[in-house]
């Protein structure tokens, strides 16, 4: 995998924090809590995205793709955190939203358990490449 430069790594660890804060403030600070996680998503998918992988293993590409799906869903996430906070973009769906309530959280769950596994598999699958080579 390609590695990030400093700044590039200090916008991914930001970026995470800002998610996190976001998602566990969407209680306590319902204004803002939105806000702060959108940019954080921003942040850490933007960097996640430039991190690139030029091997040949299938299996790290794979997950690879995982990573970016889990990155999409993510996005998803603060989308349906600012459409819930503010109302804003009026979405076709908006009848559905309006009736069920706190759907970002699906999204985010599905996206969190992606990122996990596919974070721990490239982990092994790369530690293992090299120990062939």
């Amino acid at each position: 995998m390609k590695q990030l430069n400093t700044i590039q790594t200090a916008v991914f660890i930001l970026g995470a924090v800002l998610m996190a804060v976001g998602a566990g403030c969407s209680l306590l600070l319902p204004a803002a809590a939105p806000w702060l996680y959108a940019t954080g998503a921003l942040g850490f998918t933007s960097m996640q995205m430039l991190q690139r992988y030029e091997g040949k293993s299938f299996v790290v590409r794979r997950l690879r793709r995982l990573l970016l799906l889990s990155d999409l869903l993510f996005l998803v996430s603060a989308v349906l955190m600012v459409q819930q906070a503010t109302g804003w973009p009026r979405l076709p769906y908006n009848i559905y939203v309006q009736y069920v309530h706190n759907n970002w959280v699906v999204t985010l769950l599905i996206a969190a358990i992606l990122q996990l596994y596919a974070t721990h598999r490239i982990d092994h699958e790369l530690r293992r490449e090299g120990e062939k080579i």
